[in-house]
């Protein structure tokens, strides 16, 4: 299996440096995971690489892709393989870098589905969770798939309601795919880093992050997509950051309140990443300053 090397961790923790850094050092290229940073003219809300980071490293699958466009985890997948495929064949070290988790997980080990979420589905049992509980979407998998409600915690509302999905969409349980995950056996031989710092730091972090966001232009940003003839109704349209500013364009809240809104969703989706992350075998955790140490692990993971 081919090696590469594989950063993960929640929004705002450092992954670009630290992975421009490695690559750098290894003569490597980074390979983004990152759902959001996939998209053409989405560039402050995502917080892509800039200019500068773009010309230290060179890039894939960022800023590629039209709005419009759909995408989801296994063309991923295939995509980053055939990226993976060309460095290695040219002698340079993939590195994989990004916060989309199921991006990753794809990657790594490969999908049992034949075909992707319905983002629909997921919609509706989100909304059931907000206004039922956890609990309620557990009992309502011991109905239909009692095997993977033993395995999965009825906290775990990730996994509940991805086991939800899959059964309502295929009429499966998704204990039938052996494993309640979702996923294969390891396609790479990844070595794997989880970036983490003090929660408390992440979140200032975060809503560090936000204030530069606006003062780069986040919302004049959103505008211009709107003038592009991209609709707010768009999938990408609805993430975190682009969703807010469209609520105060639509006038549904003040921009005070968009603000806080988003800084409070972003925390609350680096926690969510965090949850996931946690779950990942073999995975090493370090600090963002903490390169030396990849470093070492590294050499001695390709010699």
């Amino acid at each position: 299996m081919k090696k590469i090397i594989t950063i993960c961790g929640p929004t705002g923790v450092g992954k670009t440096a630290f992975a421009i850094a490695i690559a750098q050092h290894f003569n490597g290229e980074i390979i983004g995971a990152d759902s959001m940073q996939i998209y053409k003219y989405m560039d402050i809300g995502t917080a892509k690489p800039d200019q500068n980071e773009l010309e230290m490293v060179s890039h894939h699958l960022v800023d590629f892709l039209d709005p419009k466009v759909e995408y989801d985890a296994g063309l991923y997948a295939a995509d980053a393989g055939k990226v993976i495929d060309s460095l290695s064949e040219k002698g340079r070290l993939p590195i994989v870098a990004g916060g989309t988790g199921l991006y990753i997980r794809a990657l790594l080990h490969g999908l049992f589905r034949s075909r992707p979420v319905c983002e629909k589905t997921l919609s509706e049992l989100t909304r059931l969770q907000g206004e039922r509980g956890a609990l309620f979407l557990h009992e309502q998998l011991k109905i239909c798939d009692p095997i993977a409600a033993k395995k999965i915690h009825p906290n775990d509302s990730f996994r509940v309601i991805r086991a939800l999905e899959f059964f309502q969409t295929t009429g499966q349980p998704i204990s039938n795919k052996q494993m309640a995950h979702d996923f294969k056996e390891s396609k790479y031989q990844s070595l794997t880093f989880g970036l983490f710092m003090d929660r408390k730091q992440l979140y200032a972090r975060i809503n560090q992050r936000v204030d530069i966001m606006l003062r780069q232009g986040l919302l004049n940003e959103v505008n211009s997509l709107i003038e592009r003839g991209y609709s707010l109704d768009l999938k990408p349209m609805q993430s975190i950051g682009y969703r807010h500013m469209g609520m105060f364009l639509k006038q549904e809240v003040d921009f005070d309140e968009a603000v806080r809104l988003l800084k409070r969703d972003t925390r609350r989706y680096a926690k969510r990443q965090f949850t996931w992350f946690n779950r990942e075998k073999d995975l090493i955790w370090l600090e963002p300053s903490q390169t030396k140490n990849a470093i070492e692990l590294i050499e001695k993971f390709l010699t």
